[in-house]
């Protein structure tokens, strides 16, 4: 597992844990990072308000990869425009590209996305869009330069788990990037079953920052992505269609 990394904009990273901060109080950012392990976080850029007395900026440990989000933009123009006032704050080059019209499923616009990706990757950023599971629109943003695809897993805050786990399966087998799962997982165990599909990576927020122990749930949500990785790597067992099979022959011990 030690040189198990994965790339993302020429970077390499180990941790396979991307780690939301929307709904953390920032007393606890750094705290749930290190527990975590994360090497990447999420962050909305309204959130890196220097006037402020306290900036989420000064709570992400240096060595980790700050992933400014478009949260908030509803078309391709909008999210353009939030990148780059991310990128002049600071943030560096990666954006995670959230494009939403709808308030009340929150489902990303597909569409959307592919024409924001397109324009923020021939501009040098490394754009990782989130996106409804949808095997022709990954196509279009693996085409329009993203640097990963991230599915939704169920609707964003509902912890529901893996809700759209058949269409994110056919990214996986079909796409050649990185397939990172994002929002909608609850609990640990949900984790490790998307790992255990061959995804690269998840991303989570709600179901550890409303956690009654927000640093055991990071640590706990880590174990599992790393148990789901073993798994994948390891190759699961085959499945019967029917019946069953004893693990020893039992011939010639019970009456046949």
């Amino acid at each position: 597992m030690k040189n198990d990394t994965f790339k993302l904009g020429g970077k390499e990273f180990s941790s396979r844990f991307i780690l939301g901060s929307g709904k953390y109080s920032l007393e606890l950012i750094k705290a749930a990072v290190e527990n975590a392990g994360a090497e990447i976080i999420t962050l909305a850029v309204r959130r890196t308000n220097t006037k402020d007395t306290e900036n989420i900026l000064d709570y992400i440990p240096d060595n980790v990869t700050l992933l400014p989000n478009t949260s908030g933009a509803r078309d391709a123009a909008e999210a353009v425009r939030i990148a780059r006032m991310a990128r002049e704050l600071g943030c560096g080059n990666f954006v995670k590209i959230e494009i939403m019209k709808d308030g009340k499923y929150l489902l990303p616009d597909n569409v959307e996305t592919v024409k924001a990706t397109q324009i923020l990757s021939d501009e040098g950023f490394v754009v990782l869009p989130y996106m409804y599971p949808d095997l022709y629109t990954a196509r279009d943003l693996q085409r329009a330069g993203a640097a990963a695809v991230m599915p939704l897993a169920s609707p964003i805050g509902s912890n529901k788990g893996l809700a759209t786990k058949e269409f994110i399966q056919i990214l996986i087998d079909e796409i050649d990037l990185p397939i990172i799962v994002d929002a909608g997982i609850g609990k640990p165990s949900q984790a490790c079953e998307a790992m255990e599909m061959g995804a690269a990576a998840i991303m989570s927020n709600t179901a550890i920052a409303t956690a009654r122990d927000i640093p055991a749930m990071a640590g706990a949500f880590k174990d599992a992505i790393n148990a789901g990785r073993r798994a994948y790597l390891a190759g699961l067992g085959r499945v019967l269609e029917r019946g069953a099979e004893a693990s020893d022959p039992l011939t010639g011990f019970l009456r046949d």
